[in-house]
């Protein structure tokens, strides 16, 4: 029996294409329940401040490259998507004296033209720019890694994935979008032969790092969180790094303040992870089988499932 078509975009899958129960047990989580989904292989944190929430955050950089050495190198891969925690990296590294040249970072995603191309760092919203500008240019030259170290998805892709078997990949960041991804890993067009149900998640799981479409949510998302509403400024392609390259990471982690998804998506993908409920139609859930999983929150931003007339 098919699956019913999405309220948002009738031509993708994505969450409103999900069960009623699951969506109606979702949404009546509390912070409380939210916190009880922990599990083995998955871990629900909960922060009572903004400050140690980005505090919390920058330091899985610190923690990651520290295990780094010139025989044993190791890195993380992070997102655009909370950024608050990139100034906070590189005044750690300055004040402690870190030498970190031996370690790597990975920019997960980044936008693409209309022509397949990756955007140039003078785009207002270039990722690379963004983390260049936020943290590693504000690294003592001194103590910060080679530029070869820092590994975009803008040139060749197929070299930016061989370098998780050549990197220990020690934890790997994200936020969370409203259409429910993680880096640009958005449910997939309604096209055959998955046009009833969406791709098995096995079948989902095969891709790696790639240019992709942007499901509208995600696009209108950004113009939101980055544009100051400007869709149109926003491009509806992206690389990014795939489940191919995320199940080689030894950690995920992902970091919620309440700014890129709502109070119900937030309950959504934890629930669905703790009753390890796969569906590519919700890219997050597929994470219920990577063995090692961490979703952050920060407490005030989780917010209540409530109707409100504004």
């Amino acid at each position: 029996m098919a699956r019913p078509l999405s309220k948002v975009a009738p031509d993708w899958w994505d969450y409103t294409t999900l069960d009623p129960e699951i969506l109606a047990d979702a949404a009546r989580l509390t912070v409380e329940d939210m916190e009880r989904l922990s599990r083995p292989g998955f871990r629900v944190v909960m922060y009572d401040t903004l400050e140690e929430f980005y505090l919390a955050e920058a330091l899985e950089y610190v923690n990651a490259w520290r295990q780094s050495t010139e025989d044993n190198p190791a890195g993380i891969c992070g997102p655009i998507g909370p950024t608050e925690q990139l100034p906070l990296v590189a005044r750690i590294v300055n004040e402690l004296q870190l030498d970190v040249r031996s370690a790597h970072f990975w920019g997960m995603d980044e936008w693409v033209d209309e022509q397949g191309n990756p955007v140039p760092t003078t785009h207002p919203l270039s990722f690379a720019r963004a983390d260049m500008e936020l943290c590693f240019n504000r690294i003592d030259p001194k103590l910060r890694m080679p530029h070869d170290h820092l590994h975009f998805p803008t040139g060749d892709l197929e070299a930016y994935s061989r370098t998780y078997d050549q990197i220990r990949c020690v934890v790997m960041q994200g936020g969370q979008g409203e259409v429910k991804h993680w880096a640009f890993n958005d449910p997939p067009r309604r096209l055959p032969p998955w046009t009833d149900q969406p791709p098995p998640p096995e079948e989902y799981r095969k891709l790696c790092t790639r240019v992709t479409d942007l499901h509208p949510m995600t696009i209108i998302q950004n113009a939101r969180t980055s544009g100051g509403g400007q869709v149109a400024l926003v491009p509806t392609k992206a690389a990014t790094v795939g489940p191919v390259e995320t199940w080689k990471a030894e950690k995920v982690s992902i970091w919620q303040a309440g700014n890129h998804d709502n109070p119900f998506g937030m309950r959504l993908t934890a629930l669905m992870i703790s009753k390890k409920i796969a569906d590519s139609a919700v890219p997050m859930s597929l994470l219920a089988d990577h063995p090692n999983v961490q979703f952050n929150y920060y407490r005030k931003g989780v917010g209540v499932v409530a109707t409100e007339m504004h």
